[in-house]
This record gives structure tokens, sequence and C-alpha cells, in this order.
């Protein structure tokens, strides 16, 4: 480790803030965002669909020192999620912080200082908050950790940006995938009136809410299993299994709700007051060896068997396409908390679907199940690609590899296997 040296974050950064502590006005015609930790996520700003916005006006009232070296990190709830600041129009809340990075330090080299498992041991300790974890500035600005030279610096950036770009190439062609087999589903369907219509229901060979199980087993709580959860569904596909819960069940109650190739997972409770529910999950063996175990859906969730195997991508597109029209928010029951509920008993009984003939239908499966299993292969690559990174990532952040002769290697098989 020569010429590295142990330093306070405060040592190399400009400025170290956080945001507005308060709630400003909203506008929902705004030109501005106001994020907060969860919009951080793999060194990106994310604005999703629930994302307050707020005018220019507002703006100039709270706004940030913002530039193109800065680094937003989340220091309530998940600790430690960063995003660079990009130009975008955003303001921040007080759940993140923002710190500017000096210009003789690699700014990438400490997106990775901050993911790297000695901030998040650092960050559990100095964290406060039963519930909810929450880490003061002051603490932010104490961290220590160990610089190398700049050249180092940018070696390892270079390893490690080398696994995140095929990361990231990856969700992006499984996005493009999803895109084309929900399209594929649009056209077929819509220009098929000669489908026989059916309810909803009829299709469904066997269907029943999932599980929670306990935290720790017990002779009544003795089979293990995953809990896919509603907040799940939406990034399984790209391989984030990280997050799924791993419990305990009855053998019985896992008996009638261990998932199997073909089910599909419904939310059936959730949503907030600016999503709904319904989302859903295909599950296919693709999927379920990602696993290594039993898996369930989660008490807020269905498991839906359709009568047969071949009508799964089918009535998961289906069901997809209907959520994308709003068509499954009549079925949807919102409480005075904003907490949604959906009708599924009444939603399989009225909802009418168009039944395609079994020639139809095996040439539709035909050009979108190996879409599917295209999507899962990539999922399961991230899912390797994120162990191998996380792995290399303390390991180059303490000097125990020759980064230099290391960065060429690594660089070249992961261009190789992109």
């Amino acid at each position: 480790m020569e010429g590295w040296k142990e330093i306070k974050l405060k040592e190399i950064t400009t400025r170290l803030g956080d945001g507005l502590h308060g709630t400003p006005k909203y506008d929902d015609n705004g030109e501005y965002y106001f994020v907060n930790g969860n919009n951080l996520q793999n060194g990106k700003i994310l604005i999703k669909e629930d994302t307050r916005r707020i005018t220019a006006i507002e703006y100039k009232k709270i706004k940030k020192e913002l530039n193109d070296r800065t680094i937003l990190v989340a220091i309530n709830g998940t600790l430690g999620n960063n995003g660079f600041y990009n130009g975008e129009k955003v303001a921040l809340g007080k759940s993140a912080c923002y710190f500017n990075i000096n210009n003789d330090t690699d700014k990438f080299f400490i997106r990775y200082v901050i993911e790297s498992s000695r901030f998040q041991k650092y960050a559990e300790l100095f964290a406060t908050g039963s519930t909810i974890k929450n880490l003061s500035l002051k603490a932010m600005r104490e961290f220590k950790f160990f610089l190398p030279p700049l050249p180092t610096q940018h070696c390892i950036a270079k390893i490690l940006s080398a696994y995140d770009d095929l990361i990231e190439n990856n969700l992006k062609r499984i996005k493009l995938l999803e895109e084309m087999a929900q399209n594929e589903f649009n056209n077929w369907y819509a220009n098929n009136e000669d489908f026989e219509e059916v309810n909803l229901g009829s299709l469904i060979g066997h269907e029943i809410g999932g599980g929670w199980g306990a935290d720790e087993q017990s002779e009544e709580f003795s089979n293990a299993a995953y809990v896919i959860r509603g907040t799940d569904i939406d990034e399984l596909p790209n391989g984030k299994l990280e997050k799924v819960p791993f419990r305990f069940h009855k053998k019985s109650n896992l008996a009638s709700r261990k998932l199997q190739d073909g089910d599909i997972i419904f939310e059936v409770s959730g949503g907030s007051s600016y999503e709904g529910v319904a989302k859903t999950l295909l599950v296919t063996n693709e999927l379920l060896k990602q696993f290594d175990d039993a898996v369930i859906p989660a008490s807020f969730c269905k498991l839906a068997r359709p009568i047969e195997r071949k009508y799964s991508s089918f009535l998961f597109l289906f069901w997809r396409f209907l959520r994308n029209i709003k068509g499954t928010e009549v079925f949807e029951i919102r409480s005075a908390s904003n907490i949604v509920n959906y009708n599924w008993t009444a939603f399989l009984k009225f909802q009418k679907i168009k039944k395609p003939s079994n020639k139809e239908l095996e040439q539709f499966n035909n050009k979108v199940e190996p879409i599917f299993k295209q999507v899962y292969k990539l999922g399961n690559q991230n899912q390797y690609l994120k162990e191998a990174r996380n792995i290399l990532l303390p390991r180059l952040m303490t000097g125990m590899i020759d980064v230099e002769e290391m960065s060429g290697q690594v660089v070249e098989k992961i261009n190789l296997e992109s």
C-alpha cells in the first residue's frame, strides 16, 4: 500500500451538506424534482413515479451548490445509496446529503469507497434510530478511509466500472426485451377479434394468498423459503435478488404456496397515493434457479397458477397490458391512509379476457417465451457480476490486489463477456 494514506472524507471535499429540513411547496407542474435518499441507486439519481415536483421559484429558496463533482448519498434509510449529480433539475430532501469532491481526487473512486464494507460498518456503528437509521453530517465528515495515489484511484475505478457498465448494459437489454414481449402481445391481442371471450377466473387453476412465516426456525415453522414481496417484483427480472427475505414456514403453508414454473405473482395490497397495486411477476425455471431454496409469494400477494402452463405468458402479459391502460384500477379499494387493496375475487369473477385458440396460443408462445428466458438469463448474469464485483471491492480498497496488473485483465475479460 505504498503511497496510500488514511484520511477523513472532509479532507477531500470542498463542501458537504444535506437537503431541506422540512417540506417544500409541491407543484405537479413544477420543472424540478424533490429527491431523497430513496432516489439514489448505483451512482444514479432515479426519478420515480411518485417523485414530487416543485417550481423554479421554490427551487431557488432551497437549492444547494451542486456541480459535476457532486456525489449524493442517502443518510436516512438505506445508508450509502448514491448518485452522481449530472445537471438534473433536482432539489434535495433531508434524507440525502451531498459532497463536492476536490479536483485532486477521482470522484468515481470515492463512490466505491461509499459502497465499501468499511463505510457500511461505520454507518451501522454511528447511525441513530431504532427503525429507520440516520447518519449525521458530522459522522459523514469524520469517516476515515485509505486513499491511494491518484493513478491507483483511476485504476480501481476503471476495474469496478467495467463490471457496472456491463450490468447497466444488461439492464438496458432487459428493458428492451420486456418491451418487445409486451408490444408483441398488445398488437396480437388487439388484432384478433375471433378470440373467445371468457371470464378471467376460468383460466386460473389454483390461486392462494401468499405467506410471511417467521424470522427464526422452530418446530412449527420448520421449512425455509424466500418470500417475494410486491416491492421485489420490479427488480427480480434485473437480477436483484439480495433484498428478498429468507424466512421459515409451516410445512402445510409452504406446500400450497411453493412457486413453480409458470406461476404468476399478483400484488393485491400496498401501493400509495400515487401508485396502485396489481404489479405482476412471471415465475420461470430460469428465475427459480437463481434462489438456493424454495420460494413463495408474500402475504400481500396472490399466487395465480393457470389451468395449463401454456397460458402463463399470455395471462402475465394481459395483466401487464391491463395495468398499463389503468384497467385494473376499477378493482382497487383505497383506504383513508392511502393503502390500496385489490378486490381479487371480483377481478377473477367479472374481468373478461379474450381466449385464443390453441394454435394461436402456440404461435404466440413460440415468440415470447424465448424472450423471457433471455430476460432471466441476463438477470442471472447480473447477479454473478455483482457478486464478483462485491468480492473485488474490499480487496481493491485495502490494497490486497496489485491494481495495475489486474486492471487490464479484468477489463479485457469483461469486454469479452459483453
